[in-house]
């Protein structure tokens, strides 16, 4: 029994090319891997109240009730204390249409997220604010009126918190009504026996002065939004670099911690196996068990080594290497298992493939994007390299499944997988589990010819942490890489899965070794 459960766990081990984790594992973040086409966003970026989201609800019903309170007081100061003569009712319905409307958008609140900012929903709450407001004037003198001055803070508003087109509708609307409040409006409303009439020459001033300071005061507002946005953006940008950093750290603590508590178990199961491989029959399965354990447990030994280690310095660390070899170093490992791997380097010019700087990070990213797509692969591997004048760029394409739509938002972030138990994993289950069933003695009863079947899934929990791919993109990102990720071969037989593809691109002066 404990046999079997050690053949299982062997079966869910998978190589990684060990790297040393205390090497510095962020540099600044090139555009995000998982658009393409993005000009380069972080996933956490979707986040940010961005101008083109508008305002919350509850802030557009706060600053409505203001409104409304500065209106009515405005008009009960004007009729009681200056006795000038309103058209009361009037005003008092302008006003009673802005408090129903914000009764109304009050209720939603109730059956919303009002928190949410909402860009559509923020111009139809100004517009309304400002012909409202137009009307208001329109019956207490027009532009001659100086609450007039008041049309510019829609326009504002709307400049800091909407984009381009919705903002320009309200600069539009506003001027309109500028217009409008220019030929029809009421008289302004002056203390009994008097009559102020400014003459057109002047409202027409004014009412020119109200369109230049709606046109700069919006221009001003839309510059210092866009220049706090770009600051948004690069602290949100730095607190991402900073969480990759503390995570990386802490996996770097975590494999030290490994490799010092896990030394003297190993070399106790070194010691077990060596007697056993004394003490069984040289041509035995027995001794091929213990041989092979012995063996896996020498390759820990050395994993757990240059996990303790201190980074290679000097110039092994950037030794030079053929792009071909460079490719064939990190397939090497996962050869095998059923599986075909293609390996092939294409120049846009015809000309040789140029030598490369073998960067530890190159190598382990790589080897590990290799590993997951002999994971998930059917039986086929593709890793292909392109150079052009101005980059390099290699893919590493599988035919499995490819990525579930679900995973693929969320691809690089730690902890995030839905590894299943692929072709190289259940060939070596099956080839351990046969071995242990050949070795196990016959039970009274029973043949025992046929080896036990080999557990055919592991669950994702089981098949990995997730973090093999969020530790390869952000060291393949350190040296100036561009990850992206995507479907596989565009063309399949039909029926077959299309497969994934994974593809990093360099700036060619990045990589390539200097001449």
């Amino acid at each position: 029994m404990a046999l079997r459960e050690n053949a299982h766990a062997r079966a869910r081990a998978v190589y990684r090319r060990p790297v040393s984790l205390s090497q510095d594992p962020l540099a600044p973040q090139p555009p995000s891997p998982f658009a393409p086409d993005d000009p380069g966003r972080f996933p956490a970026w979707r986040n940010l109240p961005r101008r083109s989201r508008g305002l919350s609800l509850r802030t557009l019903v706060i600053l409505r009730w203001m409104a409304i309170a500065g209106q009515s007081a405005t008009i009960a100061v004007a009729t009681l204390y200056f006795h000038f003569d309103l058209p009361l009712w009037g005003c008092l319905a302008a006003i009673a249409a802005s408090v129903a409307m914000n009764l109304n958008a009050t209720a939603r609140l109730k059956r919303i997220d009002s928190s949410l900012p909402d860009g559509g929903m923020t111009a139809a709450h100004l517009g309304f604010d400002i012909l409202q407001l137009s009307i208001l004037l329109g019956l207490t003198g027009g532009l001659q009126n100086p609450f007039c001055l008041l049309l510019v803070a829609p326009v504002t508003v709307a400049a800091a918190s909407l984009p381009g087109r919705q903002a320009a509708l309200m600069g539009l609307l506003v001027l309109a009504a500028t217009v409008s409040l220019f030929f029809v409006s009421l008289p302004l409303p002056w203390q009994a026996g008097t009559e102020l009439n400014l003459p057109p020459l002047y409202r027409f001033g004014i009412g020119l002065a109200l369109i230049t300071g709606v046109i700069f005061t919006a221009a001003y507002a839309w510059r210092v939004a866009a220049d706090a946005e770009k600051l948004e953006l690069a602290l949100a940008t730095t607190q991402d670099v900073l969480q990759r950093e503390q995570r990386l750290a802490a996996l770097g603590g975590l494999a030290a911690a490994a490799a010092h508590e896990l030394g003297t178990p190993l070399a106790t199961i070194q010691v077990v196996a060596r007697e056993l491989l004394r003490a069984s029959a040289k041509d035995g399965a027995a001794a091929e068990d213990a041989a092979l354990i012995l063996q896996q447990a020498e390759r820990c030994r050395d994993i757990l080594k240059r996990l303790s280690q201190q980074p290679e310095g000097g110039e092994a660390a950037f030794a030079e290497v053929g792009l071909k070899a460079l490719l064939e170093e990190v397939v090497e490992p996962h050869r095998g298992f059923d599986l075909a791997f293609e390996v092939s380097v294409r120049t846009a010019s015809g000309e040789p493939p140029p030598r490369v700087r073998r960067l530890p990070e190159v190598v382990h990213g790589l080897s590990t994007l290799v590993e997951n797509a002999a994971d998930f692969a059917n039986g086929r591997v593709r890793v292909r390299a392109l150079v052009d004048a101005g980059f390099i760029e290699i893919e590493v394409v599988d035919d499995g499944p490819g990525f579930p739509a679900d995973i693929l938002p969320r691809l690089g972030e730690p902890y995030v997988t839905s590894r299943p138990q692929g072709k190289a994993r259940r060939a070596l289950a099956a080839q351990i589990a046969a071995s242990v069933a050949a070795a196990a003695p016959g039970r009274k009863g029973r043949k025992t010819t046929k080896p036990e079947p080999a557990p055919e899934a592991i669950s994702p929990s089981q098949g990995g942490m997730g973090l093999g791919f969020f530790i390869a993109r952000t060291l393949l990102e350190r040296t100036g890489g561009k990850v992206f990720v995507g479907p596989g071969d565009p063309v399949q037989a039909k029926g077959q899965p299309k497969g994934a593809r994974v593809a990093v691109r360099w700036a060619r002066t990045a990589l390539e070794a200097p001449s």
